[in-house]
């Protein structure tokens, strides 16, 4: 079979490596070599897919449908791997490769690394708590988050939200350099940041990228969290993502400011988080997406999220 990355996934990638790399031109060779490693057949590749992984739908050699996943190294899939692992099918997707690492044994290992392959559970992949009303979904996307949010292992090896965000940082003050127009929202951004991180409440394995199409709905438990970028800290770091999610629906209302901030206030309460906490964390992320969706050239998205970014 062809392994055809989705249009989607090649624009993202052409995103985050503008300058590109080999890991497309490589993908056929990694995904034939990891199905036959793993006596795998192959159904069909998941289109329109993600934005940082090709997703094929397979069955096992037992006949037990699966998901390979493959994806470039900076996705940090083995970073995936470790919180999968940790979460050990509580509220997220499970691993059905589990121990395997980077690199093969025996003859695999010669043949080259399994290095950013997963195989996962099957979940259904065309059925994300997205598809129900908006008050259920954020309802059950909460319960959902509020399972993973559990001890890092002791010698875990996450980024903490203050290295992730430390990063992002930088190139928020860069894209504000060049756009004024956008300065002090950036300026805000990074005020509400460094006073969060002065006493960040608690250190917790958190998703990293948590929104409602990042759940999916399962057999072993109705609705299961995929696609972890996972990340050590807060739990309104982790909330912050899912405060803004429909942000088209949000903008097109009259009322979308209050909405939001109702939305805030309930989701807060709801997890027990602290609610502003949750603000500072959300105008953080919302600032630094729309600075990046600007960068990358996605006007549409960009003035969407700074709008949304203005009302907190």
């Amino acid at each position: 079979m062809a392994f055809e990355p989705p249009r989607r996934l090649v624009r993202a990638l052409g995103e985050t490596a503008p300058d590109g790399d080999d890991w497309l031109a490589k993908l056929p060779e990694v995904a034939e070599r990891a199905v036959a490693r793993r006596e795998l057949a192959v159904e069909r590749v998941q289109v329109p897919g993600g934005r940082s992984s090709l997703v094929v739908l397979v069955r096992t050699a037992e006949g037990v449908p699966a998901v390979l996943k493959l994806a470039p190294r900076r996705a940090r899939p083995e970073s995936e791997r470790a919180a999968l692992a940790h979460w050990g099918g509580r509220g997220a997707v499970q691993l059905r490769d589990v121990g395997a690492g980077a690199v093969g044994a025996g003859a695999g290992a010669a043949e080259g690394t399994d290095e950013g392959v997963l195989l996962l559970e099957r979940l259904h992949p065309d059925v994300s708590v997205r598809s129900l009303p908006e008050a259920k979904a954020l309802l059950e996307a909460a319960g959902t988050l509020r399972r993973l949010w559990v001890e890092p292992p002791a010698s875990h090896p996450f980024e903490t939200v203050a290295e992730r965000t430390g990063r992002q940082a930088e190139a928020m003050r860069a894209g504000a350099a060049a756009d004024a127009e956008i300065a002090p929202l950036v300026d805000a951004a990074l005020a509400a940041r460094a006073e969060l991180l002065a006493e960040p409440p608690e250190r917790r394995l958190l998703h990293g990228t948590f929104r409602q199409s990042k759940v999916l709905a399962g057999d072993r438990m109705p609705w299961l969290a995929v696609g972890p970028d996972p990340v050590v800290g807060e739990s309104a770091f982790d909330l912050a993502r899912l405060v803004r999610d429909r942000v088209e629906d949000l903008i097109a209302q009259p009322s979308g400011a209050s909405t939001t901030r109702r939305r805030i206030k309930r989701l807060a309460e709801s997890l027990e988080v602290d609610q502003e906490r949750l603000r500072g964390w959300t105008l953080f992320r919302a600032v630094e997406s729309g600075v990046r969706a600007r960068r990358v050239g996605r006007e549409q998205d960009a003035e969407l999220l700074l709008e949304f970014a203005g009302w907190l």
